[in-house]
């Protein structure tokens, strides 16, 4: 299931129209020297402007993945770097990225935080972290059955979280953050969003 089925049945999920146009959102304003964090089957090079990119890398831990971005990357028309490592540890030098994408990542490692800490170190002076994200409903009744849903959620998704609050989580990794947030259409258990732009404080 995880290596065959699972990874078709995310690239379908998160390739949906809606979540397309969420990436619309941000991926497009990545410009100069770009970090992809988890960049699955690559799903955001379509949304990529090559004029404004000098250089991409693709950071995700599933190699098995790998091929299918490559392949995307082509018709894209936007060479890419793949590196098969974690979010929490990123194999790269401090300061050097201009721009980091980050779509629908941050429910499913397993430390955030740490996660969030690296995407700032590699962030140079200026530099921009771009995400789109889904996660905790602000309304009660619907984050109480989030709660309930999750744990079974996670063994289905691959270890996605529907509980993430990704405003705080920005926060507290020292990072000033655009938000916006709202439903997104479909599940309400699903589909609540957070997109933006964030800067180190």
């Amino acid at each position: 299931y995880e290596r065959h089925l699972l990874p078709a049945l995310m690239d379908f999920a998160c390739g949906l129209p809606r979540v397309s146009a969420q990436r619309r959102l941000v991926v497009p304003q990545a410009a100069g020297r770009v970090l992809e964090i988890g960049i699955g089957t690559g799903l955001n090079l379509g949304f990529y402007d090559p004029a404004r990119i000098e250089s991409l890398v693709g950071i995700d831990p599933a190699q098995a993945l790998h091929p299918r971005a490559a392949r995307r990357s082509v018709r894209a028309g936007i060479a890419v770097d793949l590196v098969a490592a974690g979010a929490e540890q990123l194999p790269l030098a401090s300061g050097t990225f201009d721009s980091v994408v980050c779509t629908y990542t941050l429910c499913s490692v397993a430390d955030p935080a740490a996660a969030l800490a690296e995407m700032r170190r590699v962030l140079r002076p200026g530099g921009q972290l771009l995400f789109a994200e889904h996660g905790l409903a602000p309304q009660p009744q619907v984050a109480r059955w989030q709660q309930r849903l999750e744990p079974g959620w996670r063994r289905l998704a691959g270890g996605c979280h529907l509980t993430r609050d990704v405003s705080w989580l920005l926060r507290d990794a020292g990072l000033n953050a655009q938000v916006e947030q709202g439903y997104i259409g479909g599940p309400r258990l699903l589909t609540y969003h957070y997109w933006g732009q964030a800067r180190k404080s």
